[in-house]
């Protein structure tokens, strides 16, 4: 039999569906209370609904609930011990489980108060961008019982019913430190229904001492994953016996299988790929999940209000964190803000100049003005949008030129006014795309990539807010270089990459006599070389000396003018000296690292960027070599920190 509950005009009614339409008992009848009078039982109760049914319900017309819309408890175990090995991997950790996994037939409380039906919207856990599915099978406690064997915790199941465990990711991951088990985590939400399927009708399709059905999961209609219930290690038996040690099961109770591998979000991300992953569900996202015997769920996620904040303790064992100070002269005073530069230009500054914290430019002309860049969040870009009022007031916004394709410049373009055209290098606007999306940053302020890494991430990227982002792309692209007429102004784009990114521009106002350099310029902060080649990056220094420009804005550093692009040029040159006497010698691009003389570049910020740097000159000479993930390269960066 397949039993419903659904909502009527009188309350909670319970019924046994019949084809296409719901026989329902008589009111006041609740389906945990039939399931306590065991199997025949509720086969009792059913019969005579299907004889003599209160009234009949077409199942199409009715609101389905949860088929018990308030479980004694909610249990979710881990018994399929890949999907386990999936995550685990995810997380960095490998697919290697500790002996417990297989002792053990683990499981985890869920709370009943957050049941929901099988069609009922979603909401997202309050904080998290991580908001994930997990298709599951659930089986029912029918009359119970104490110090179960798993033969006899098998005969107490009445019947089973999809499940799926609703999880936000991020709070997981903020929560795992404390290692006392699943929080908020995991409690916004579980799915319940649409049926509860009684386990004599599922006889067909039970192999070995598991139920073989079949299952898919679909996000908008796309497929995320599929596969089979009896890939399960542990069985319900086993879990239900484990968890009756010393406790008395009650009617009812419902115990979740634990995710079929691949039918959730998390076992598809990629640390070597991140820009790979379909991204986390968002507010109007459908998910169903169909499970062969059981029917299908179909819900769509909905937004919820910001959590209330509650101020963190303070940590007395907490390392402080390093006084940094950009040893860079500055033509310019170097204070966050704005700074007028020229005739209606200006710079926006943001010290010290390291990871995350760049610069812009805003040029002005009769009733038009361009923007040069955005910054790594919306905090950040908001207020220096309301900085620049005062002039954008006068002179609108119509121009934005992002000059490569990193979040720090380019995160905040959705605070801009549709009508701004944003404009970029045919190459930055596609690897734009491939990006580490804005949320999946947010890892670096939770996750634990063990005792040098996460420190690392945490002092550089812990003071920036990557919730709420929305990447918006250019709207105008060019290859290699574009003439603006900024309200009469001339202003010339030249991307003069592949260097630091695959493509990189610099914005030039030749009335002004200023130089935006984008990133192709750190001043007082060691470039880094994401994409090279490095002989490239040196011939956009003197394409951009020979411009002639009195005055330069890096993307990183306080204001300079030619010396500060020769300064990068001889850091540079000075980066394949040193990389090929090394490789000469027979070093690793690591070793070399090790061993290199930063000479006078030892006092620039975020000296680490070397083995970045020297890495990437052994591509250039080892072509063969395979390339390393942007993960892999910030693991050793950090750890060469660490040991200076």
């Amino acid at each position: 039999m397949r039993w419903v509950t659904y909502r009527s005009e009188q309350g909670d009614r319970v019924g046994v569906v019949d084809g296409d339409d719901i026989h329902t008992l008589a009111r006041g009848a609740e389906l945990v209370e039939l399931i306590g009078r065991g199997a025949e039982g509720l086969r009792a109760a059913g019969e005579q609904a299907l004889r003599a049914p209160d009234e009949v319900v077409p199942l199409a017309e009715a609101t389905l609930r949860a088929p018990i819309p308030r479980p004694p408890t909610v249990r979710d175990c881990l018994c399929f011990l890949d999907h386990m090995r999936n995550c685990q991997e995810v997380m960095g950790a490998g697919r290697t489980l500790k002996d417990a996994w297989y002792e053990i037939p683990a499981f985890y409380f869920a709370c009943p108060s957050t049941v929901l039906g099988p069609h009922e919207p979603v909401p997202m856990a309050p904080g998290s961008v991580w908001w994930d599915f997990e298709l599951e099978i659930a089986a029912v406690i029918g009359t119970g019982g104490r110090d179960l064997t798993p033969d006899e915790a098998e005969q107490a199941i009445v019947g089973y019913t999809i499940y799926n465990d609703w999880s936000a990711r991020d709070l997981q991951l903020r929560e795992s430190p404390l290692a006392i088990g699943q929080a908020k985590g995991k409690d916004g939400a579980t799915t319940l229904g649409p049926y509860l399927v009684t386990a004599d009708e599922l006889a067909p399709y039970r192999r070995d001492g598991r139920l073989a059905l079949e299952v898919e999961a679909t996000v908008n209609g796309e497929r995320v994953g599929g596969g089979r219930t009896d890939a399960m290690d542990w069985t319900f038996g086993e879990v239900i016996s484990y968890a009756s040690r010393g406790v008395e099961l009650l009617p009812g109770e419902v115990f979740g299988s634990g995710t079929v591998p691949g039918c959730c979000l998390i076992e598809h991300f990629s640390p070597g790929d991140p820009a790979a992953f379909r991204g986390w569900l968002k507010p109007g996202d459908v998910v169903s999940l169909r499970v062969q015997g059981l029917g299908e769920t179909r819900q769509t996620v909905t937004a919820t209000p910001a959590p209330h904040p509650i101020p963190a303790r303070r940590n007395p064992d907490a390392t402080p964190r390093r006084q940094r100070v950009n040893p860079a002269r500055s033509a310019v005073p170097y204070t966050k803000g704005l700074h007028e530069i020229g005739p209606n230009v200006w710079a926006w500054l943001l010290p010290d100049g390291g990871y995350g914290w760049s610069n812009a430019g805003l040029v002005a002309g009769a009733n038009a003005a361009l923007l040069v860049d955005t910054l790594f969040d919306l905090r950040l870009t908001g207020e220096m949008l309301a900085a620049m009022r005062p002039v954008t007031d006068r002179h609108p916004l119509t121009h934005a030129v992002l000059t490569h394709a990193n979040g720090d410049h380019t995160h905040g373009n959705q605070l801009l006014d549709d009508s701004v055209r944003i404009i970029a290098a045919a190459d930055t606007a596609k690897q734009m795309h491939t990006e580490i999306a804005p949320d999946m940053l947010a890892a670096v302020r939770i996750a634990d990539f063990g005792p040098v890494l996460t420190p690392f991430l945490r002092e550089r990227f812990g003071p920036f807010d990557f919730d709420g982002i929305k990447l918006r792309l250019p709207t105008i692209t060019f290859d290699r270089d574009l003439t603006l007429d900024i309200g009469g102004r001339e202003v010339r784009v030249l991307n003069l990459g592949p260097a630091h990114t695959s493509a990189d521009s610099v914005v030039h106002v030749p009335d002004a006599g200023v130089l935006f350099a984008g990133d192709l310029l750190f001043v007082g902060c060691t470039p880094i070389v994401w994409d090279g080649p490095i002989a490239n990056w040196i011939a956009a220094c003197d394409t951009m000396l020979a411009l002639d420009a009195p005055t330069v804005v890096p993307g990183h550093g306080p204001v300079t003018d030619a010396d500060g692009i020769r300064a990068v040029r001889a850091y540079l040159t000075h980066v394949v000296e040193q990389a090929d006497a090394a490789h000469a010698r027979g070093l690793t691009f690591q070793e070399a690292a090790k061993a290199v003389d930063l000479a006078e570049y030892a006092a620039w910020l975020d000296a680490e960027r070397i083995v970045v740097n020297i890495y990437q000159r052994y591509r250039e000479l080892d072509p063969g070599n395979p390339p390393l993930a942007q993960t892999e390269l910030l693991a050793l960066m950090a750890e060469w920190d660490a040991a200076r």
